[in-house]
C-alpha cells in the first residue's frame, strides 16, 4: 500500500476515537525499519486500546498489512507495526516519560508534522 495513504488510514483511525496530540515523524532517512512513526495520546487504557483497534482495523479493511500489535493488555502503550509506519498510542504519563519525539529528534524540523489534517503531505518529502 502507498505509504501517503497508510498514513492517511491511520491518522483517520485515530482521529475517529479521538486521539490527541497526534505526530508524524518521517524516519525515512534515519532507518530502514520503517519509514513514518505516528504518536498519539489515549485519556485511559480503554480508549488506548480502542484507537489501536481502530487502525489495526481500517488498515485490514482497506488490504493493508498489519505484522502486529503489542501491549493491549496493560494498555499503557500499545505499538501497531504497519510494516512501513510503527504507530505508538499511549496514555499522557507514558508518553512523557518515554519522550519519543525527543529519540527520534535527529529528524530535521521541516521532517516532523503534527497532523493537523490526515495527510502530512511535507513529511512525505523530508
Amino acid at each position: 500500500m502507498d505509504i501517503k495513504k497508510l498514513q492517511k488510514l491511520a491518522v483517520t483511525a485515530l482521529e475517529d476515537v479521538k486521539a490527541k496530540d497526534i505526530e508524524i515523524i518521517n524516519t525515512a532517512k534515519i532507518t530502514p525499519l520503517f519509514d513514518r512513526v505516528i504518536i498519539a495520546t489515549g485519556d485511559s487504557s480503554r480508549q488506548v486500546n480502542a484507537l489501536a483497534r481502530s487502525v489495526h482495523d481500517a488498515v485490514k479493511e482497506a488490504g493493508g498489512q498489519i505484522v502486529g500489535m503489542e501491549g493491549e493488555t496493560a494498555g499503557e502503550w500499545v505499538l501497531v507495526d504497519l510494516g512501513d509506519i510503527v504507530v505508538h498510542i499511549m496514555q499522557p504519563a507514558v508518553r512523557l516519560y518515554y519522550n519519543l519525539e525527543e529519540l527520534w529528534q535527529t529528524v530535521p524540523k521541516r521532517g516532523r508534522k503534527k497532523a493537523s489534517s490526515p495527510v502530512a503531505d511535507d513529511a512525505d518529502d523530508a
